[in-house]
């Protein structure tokens, strides 16, 4: 079984949140997952929802502050391994291009 999550961990403050978000990435990589990073969030892939947890809560613990955000978006299809680049895979293959647009 494969559990994909979007990551998003933030500290509530005026200033750039780069150093504290960089925290919460390095925090990941004390567990059996695998991440990507993207401008909304991280995306996040286990073979056990329970390891996906843990993580996600290392990565909430690692942001300093007084206030801390975190959204955790969890699809945990039970009788597949879908993969994070299968489901874009499949989202590219409708489209039959690359599921981007380039900006000028």
């Amino acid at each position: 079984m494969t559990v994909v999550a979007l990551l998003s961990v933030a500290p509530v403050i005026e200033d750039s949140m780069a150093g504290e978000v960089a925290k919460s990435v390095a925090a990941l990589d004390e567990f059996d997952v695998d991440y990507e990073t993207n401008p909304m969030g991280t995306v996040i892939e286990a073979d056990e929802p329970g390891e996906l947890f843990a993580a996600a809560q290392a990565a909430h613990e690692a942001v300093d502050g007084d206030r801390v955000s975190t959204v955790l978006k969890i699809d945990d299809k039970r009788t597949s391994d879908s993969s994070a680049d299968d489901k874009v895979d499949a989202v590219e293959r409708e489209l039959g291009r690359e599921a981007h647009g380039d900006r000028e």
